[in-house]
């Protein structure tokens, strides 16, 4: 009887530790693209539904015109589905832009004017 127990909590404890690995959430990782003719300052994503922006993806970069650089959202979601916001340096014809999209399915993203 000891053993079925022993045998049955031991089953037990690998079927929560593997549904506990499949729960982390993955980096979602893209290519931006900077498709206009103007400097890209910064960049913003947050999880659809959530309020406020998060911090500037780029930090201290930017993103120069026909230039690409490599994206990686590792704030621990488990969602795919975010808000984007593109801000491009003063003087610019352009203006802020906004756009959602799933990131789990994108593997690059060319903002346009």
């Amino acid at each position: 009887m000891k053993s079925k127990i022993s045998a049955l909590i031991a089953l037990a404890a690998t079927m929560i530790a593997a549904s506990a690995v499949s729960a982390h959430a993955e980096d979602l990782t893209f290519k931006l693209i900077n498709g206009t003719d103007s400097v890209l300052t910064r960049f913003y994503s947050s999880p659809t539904g959530v309020d406020d922006w998060e911090e500037d993806v780029f930090g201290e970069n930017v993103l120069d015109p026909g230039e690409a650089m490599d994206i990686t959202i590792a704030d621990g979601r488990t969602v795919c589905k975010y808000d984007m916001r593109f801000e491009f340096e003063e003087g610019s014809n352009l203006a802020t832009t906004e756009d959602t999209q799933d990131l789990c399915a994108m593997g690059s993203y060319t903002i346009h004017e």
